[in-house]
């Protein structure tokens, strides 16, 4: 029988959270690159394809269910039957929360050969609906090309992300803890405003502190974990308004392009813990 553990006396059950599964139908509907039935023809010639559904398969066997999924938009002129996709798998018979979170493995792919399967350590934050993805220390992201052991490779390595998670357990715990002066709290706004931003035409005009701004009470706290969150959920979601050059409103949008999120969420994630450690 499953079971949920929350730690801490002042974490809120999440029960809730632990959602139906997503059916083969929803995963159609969201992810088609999920089911391709070959490779793009852009792809080289020595490229291996293994579509994921078959990796999805194995895991589904190995006791995990998805819990979410999406592909990046295809630009024009390529087919989303390739698209850089993702999707958020949980262990059935493990669904532990971490203070006010539930530890997930992300595994990435793309059939048009921009991308080697990843295995990411994750966090859903039902709180407000975060995907944090995590780096742990050199521990790292997973990376497996395609080849002819793929599937079990996958495999296994979705159970070495499991087994870190309670090295992950101790580092949330931690970042609950560190008290963060305000000097910290802009230090690490700053960092999520230019990963988030500097890759752009231009800044957009506003403050970074903007990014610490609480969005809901239970985020309004000066710790290390508390601070990450608010920054990585304003950098990722969007939700911003503020003014142009020509004083029309405008809102940062969320984003959806899955190179960035991982790219974004693990380098933020970093800065967290190398200010835990400070």
């Amino acid at each position: 029988m499953s079971s949920v553990t929350t730690l801490g006396s002042h974490a809120p059950a999440y029960v809730q959270a632990f959602d139906p599964p997503l059916s083969l139908d929803e995963l159609r509907r969201r992810t088609p690159a999920v089911f391709a039935a070959g490779a793009s023809a852009r792809t080289r010639s020595s490229y291996r394809f293994i579509n994921t559904a078959a990796v999805l398969g194995a895991l589904l066997e190995a006791g995990f269910r998805p819990s979410a999924a999406q592909q990046t938009r295809s630009r024009a002129g390529t087919d989303p039957a390739y698209a850089r996709h993702m999707i958020r798998l949980r262990p059935v018979r493990e669904q532990v929360t971490l203070l006010d979170c539930i530890p997930e493995i992300c595994l990435v792919n793309a059939h048009d050969g921009t991308s080697a399967y990843q295995l990411l350590a994750g966090l859903y934050r039902p709180l407000c609906a975060n995907g944090l993805l995590c780096r742990l220390g050199d521990f790292a992201v997973i990376r497996i090309p395609h080849r002819a052991s793929m599937v079990a490779d996958v495999v296994a390595g979705a159970i070495e992300v499991c087994a870190q998670f309670g090295r992950l357990r101790s580092r949330v715990e931690a970042m609950a803890e560190r008290l963060l002066s305000p000097a910290e709290q802009l230090e690490l706004a700053h960092t999520a405003f230019h990963l988030r931003w500097a890759r752009s035409d231009a800044l957009p005009p506003f403050a970074p502190a903007r990014l610490l701004e609480p969005r809901r009470p239970a985020d309004n706290h000066p710790t290390l974990w508390h601070t990450f969150n608010r920054c990585q959920e304003a950098a990722l979601a969007g939700g911003i308004h503020y003014h142009s050059p020509t004083e029309r409103l405008v809102t940062t949008r969320r984003i959806r392009n899955i190179r960035e999120e991982v790219r974004i969420n693990t380098t933020l994630w970093a800065a967290a813990e190398r200010m835990l450690a400070a």
